[in-house]
């Protein structure tokens, strides 16, 4: 199934997180306007600028609250529906109540997906540091700068997503316990990051685009008005970053999601593991070993072995499976 028929068949998603993210412009706008107000009260430069900063710390901590207990775990139920489709072969009937119902039925409590969340994103911060010591071997050329920063974006995108891809694997996986399918769901990634990061610069090119023209629009509009209203440009700047926020959040991560979970299932569906990823990760990050610990086995897994090869009893050449005749000299295999 193409990626924009699983965006499409789970945008409801997409609108609650635009519901989630216009409830929490609101508030930042409500907040913002008692603060002014009193600013404006006390007619002083000085106070205005402290409440200024007042308003940023109380709803920056507003925004990470909102976000932390209500986006992640939509966000986890988005991933659910994904995955299942993945599984089954078509979208579930009512992605949403799906969605929730499975998050609830896997984790039972959301301490447990935000603990699986922290591991994942702890596991994969060493090779996101590689990566970047890498990309700052072009500071020193002309341009590097530039480079280094959509090379970031690029490792953002790439690797953000990829606790979204775990936890979307603890779904597809129900018949062992969430850790040791989280885990497992790493090494797949590690063991897929070529064909992964080359989808993922692909993704990176569409959404600089998209942000930019979401950004842009927002300001058109929103400056437009205040403009014409002869309101003040400060507010009108601040809330087009707010609505800008709003709409990338709910619809550009939503797309970036389904596309990286899309490449990751389509990896993961053909990937056999045929060498001991489970002891370099461990190795690499002290996270995927509590992943490993907590799935009851902080072991590695032994790794898949591969089929004994047939020798042609005449000159010693291989003999591909299945085959009764060396492709070499031509002579007769010895079958029992």
């Amino acid at each position: 199934m193409k990626a924009s028929q699983i965006y499409s068949g789970t945008i409801g998603f997409c609108w609650l997180k635009l519901a989630l993210g216009i409830v929490d412009v609101l508030i930042g706008a409500v907040l913002f306007a008692v603060v002014m107000g009193i600013a404006a009260l006390t007619a002083s430069g000085e106070v205005g600028a402290v409440l200024f900063f007042v308003w940023m710390g109380v709803w920056g901590f507003v925004h990470w609250m909102i976000q932390h207990y209500i986006g992640y775990l939509l966000k986890a139920g988005h991933v659910a529906a994904i995955a299942q489709t993945f599984k089954d072969g078509a979208i579930p009937s009512n992605p949403v109540a799906f969605g929730k119902d499975r998050v609830k039925e896997r984790f039972l409590t959301a301490n447990v997906y935000f603990v699986i969340d922290r591991l994942v994103a702890g596991a994969v911060k060493q090779l996101q540091r590689l990566l970047g010591k890498a990309l700052g071997l072009f500071g020193n050329v002309p341009g590097g700068d530039t480079i280094k920063k959509v090379g970031d974006l690029f490792i953002n995108i790439s690797l953000g997503y990829i606790d979204e891809c775990c936890l979307g694997y603890t779904f597809y996986h129900t018949e062992q316990n969430v850790y040791k399918s989280a885990a497992d769901g790493v090494v797949v990634y590690a063991q897929n990051w070529k064909p992964l990061l080359k989808d993922a610069a692909k993704t990176t090119f569409v959404v600089l685009l998209t942000i930019v023209a979401v950004t842009l629009l927002s300001f058109v509009l929103i400056g437009g008005l205040f403009r014409l209203m002869e309101w003040n440009m400060l507010v009108a700047v601040i809330l087009s970053l707010l609505v800008s926020f709003s709409v990338r959040y709910a619809f550009v991560d939503s797309w970036i999601l389904v596309k990286m979970m899309s490449s990751y299932f389509n990896a993961a569906s053909t990937t056999v593991i045929t060498f001991d990823l489970y002891a370099k990760l461990r190795n690499l990050s002290s996270k995927f070993g509590e992943l490993l610990k907590k799935a009851g086995n902080d072991q590695p897994p032994a790794p898949a072995q591969s089929a004994p090869s047939a020798f042609c009893p005449h000159c010693g050449s291989p003999i591909a499976a299945g085959k009764s005749f060396c492709g070499n000299c031509g002579g007769r295999a010895i079958t029992n």
